[in-house]
């Protein structure tokens, strides 16, 4: 069966429910039935035939959240052809890559943004063919499924955010995300009762893979943004009442900003946050359950593998841990010649499961050193507790090799994050002709923060070989769209 299959329980069994309201960046709000995104979709995978789109095409989209990313969405799955979302912060030079790789038959954007595609490549503008579509829709347009449509079938082109270097593309499959829908809203507990607010964008697979099929499977009800607005934030709430949200780090950051009598309003509705893409400091967890009455419940999951390990729904939330491992995913740690390592023990996660995509786009040589003889080799380093829960400690790639000493930016990062007046920190490696490498760390904070008391501080409590042999103050840290640290931006370190 494919993905379709599944949904359908909702688009075709719930077609008369109240289904979605968009919200614009103006405030306008439109609402949908599941009936209308069937009927919607399936008008637009008639123009998208008519345009030559079929099975196995890539076909691009470079959007800000809007329905049509739904629609857009529905009807390639219908028609078997390869969905490639673009990140919306992209500019030319990353736009191209992504492009040049993937050879979709078309990107669908607006006329704002038409000047940043390649040439090379056909344009299609999203207004025409909303309004093509909606032409075609008068009538409940009949279903359209391409035959022969399993659990296999090629359905997106994700790629990686590109904190290290050009990102690849990951192949995912009706198989991977329909198992990553069915275990999210088994282990969340998500109903068609649960009201969803929607602030990720839909280029990811935080918002698309988990979100929009969480709410797909489960036939719940979906609030869309267009972007998450801190200064908005409190009215959504307010007046949606969601009892669901998925968000990021710098997104519970800003709504610890909302007044102690706001904050704990919102959590009187609330059923359940969740985040991910990048660990949340333990003040920034403590200091959450406090004002709004909800632990946050975090998970691992990347763009190959979607979902891998959370917290539990019922259970212990464990602060700093990612959780144990999703239903249908198996977890290894392993040491460097990929042999098992006893609880307690750093390695690197190895994941296996329907969840984990097909392999890299016309990348071989990336497929070769990521699979392991049927496990994804994720990167991450991390430890398991007697009783099973994982803590993610950093990537391999961040390991910091000193004087024969193994050191883990996250340990430093989380000491200096609960020190009064850091905001953030990162903690990276520099060569160092004596050390191999030396922790030079970057802080957000403002002038009244000393830095040499901030030293004297992180040199009493760890280890004189993990103490940073330079601090640097910026006002902020580069950061992808879904939250994560891009540490080859940080400025350039100079000794005095």
């Amino acid at each position: 069966m494919s993905l379709l299959g599944l949904l359908d329980r909702a688009l075709i069994g719930r077609a008369e429910s109240s289904a979605l309201e968009f919200e614009d960046a103006a405030g306008r709000i439109t609402t949908y039935t599941f009936g209308d995104l069937e009927c919607r979709s399936n008008a637009l995978a008639q123009q998208l035939i008519a345009r030559g789109v079929g099975r196995g095409n890539r076909l691009a989209f470079y959007l800000t959240n809007q329905p049509f990313i739904i629609e857009l969405w529905l009807a390639c799955i219908k028609l078997g052809v390869i969905v490639v979302p673009i990140n919306v912060l992209y500019r030319e030079r990353e736009i191209a890559h992504i492009v040049h790789d993937a050879a979709p038959r078309a990107v669908i954007s607006d006329a704002a943004h038409a000047s940043l595609l390649p040439t090379e490549v056909a344009w299609w503008d999203v207004a025409e063919l909303m309004r093509d579509a909606a032409g075609a829709a008068t009538g409940r347009t009949p279903a359209l499924c391409a035959m022969g449509l399993d659990a296999e079938t090629p359905m997106a082109l994700v790629y990686t955010s590109g904190t290290t270097g050009a990102s690849k593309g990951a192949v995912l499959t009706h198989g991977n995300f329909a198992a990553n829908g069915l275990a999210l809203v088994h282990a969340w507990e998500i109903t068609h009762a649960d009201r969803y607010l929607a602030v990720l964008p839909l280029f990811h697979v935080h918002g698309l893979g988990n979100g929009v099929h969480a709410w797909l499977l489960s036939g719940c009800h979906m609030k869309l943004v267009e972007r998450f607005e801190h200064d908005k934030a409190a009215t959504w709430f307010a007046s949606y009442r969601p009892t669901l949200f998925f968000g990021v780090h710098t997104m519970y950051v800003r709504l610890l900003e909302q007044p102690v009598s706001v904050a704990r309003t919102i959590g009187e509705s609330m059923r359940l946050f969740v985040s991910g893409s990048a660990p949340l400091p333990a003040p920034v967890l403590t200091a959450f359950a406090e004002r709004f009455g909800h632990v946050i419940l975090e998970r691992y999951g990347m763009t190959e593998t979607l979902m891998n390990v959370s917290n539990p729904y019922r259970g212990e939330r464990r602060p700093g841990t990612i959780g144990l491992p999703l239903g249908l995913t198996a977890v290894r740690i392993v040491d460097d010649a990929l042999q098992d390592v006893p609880d307690g023990t750093s390695g690197e996660l190895l994941v296996r499961g329907p969840n984990v995509c097909r392999g890299y786009w016309n990348r071989p040589d990336a497929d070769a050193a990521a699979f392991v003889h049927g496990w994804f080799r994720t990167g991450d380093v991390g430890v398991r507790s007697a009783d099973g829960y994982i803590t993610l400690e950093g990537r391999r790639s961040d390991l910091i090799i000193s004087g024969g000493f193994n050191i883990y930016p996250r340990e430093i990062e989380e000491l200096l994050a609960e020190l009064p007046g850091i905001a953030e920190a990162a903690v990276v490696g520099v060569p160092d002709a004596v050390r191999g490498e030396v922790p030079v760390a970057y802080v957000v904070c403002g002038d009244e923060v000393h830095l040499e008391a901030i030293a004297d501080e992180v040199r009493r409590q760890l280890a004189s070989f993990k103490v940073p042999r330079g601090f640097v103050r910026v006002d902020a840290l580069p950061r992808t769209a879904l939250g994560k640290v891009q540490r080859h931006l940080l400025p350039p370190w100079r000794p005095h």
